[in-house]
């Protein structure tokens, strides 16, 4: 059983999953939020296929901690996403994911116009790293 999880964004969710023994995570795409009904269908379509014992969201959090607009629009998504599936949701803090995963891009010598398709399944494997790194 894998781990995946979600980089929420408002036009693109970030996918990563874990190996199946959890130590570590790989990017492995992004799914476009509209129209939903399609988001839907591929989300059970991946965790069919990678045989996902639970989805691990990011919850956007200001630097002190505290939950802002951001927040509100996460807990919205995992509310509608609990009534569409049947795999646990579990949330973590995702703070300076989209951060690291835009530094680790441009590291990598990624061009600009290839970073906005590459950031938020990096964004998803920063966050589901973190995870990992701490069970």
């Amino acid at each position: 059983m894998r781990i995946l999880a979600l980089d929420h964004g408002t036009k693109r969710i970030g996918v990563a999953v874990s190996d199946e023994t959890k130590i570590i995570a790989q990017p492995l795409e992004y799914i476009l939020t509209e129209p939903f009904a399609a988001f839907l269908e591929r989300l059970k379509k991946i965790i069919i296929e990678k045989e996902i014992e639970f989805i691990l969201i990011g919850q956007p959090r200001n630097m002190d901690g505290s939950y802002g607009p951001a927040a509100l629009k996460v807990e919205a998504f995992v509310g509608v996403l609990k009534t569409a599936i049947t795999v646990p949701i579990k949330m973590w803090d995702e703070r300076l994911t989209s951060t690291m995963a835009n530094k680790a891009l441009i590291q990598g010598g990624v061009r600009r116009d290839q970073r906005k398709e590459k950031v938020d399944k990096m964004a998803a494997a920063i966050l589901l790293q973190s995870y990992l790194d701490v069970i």
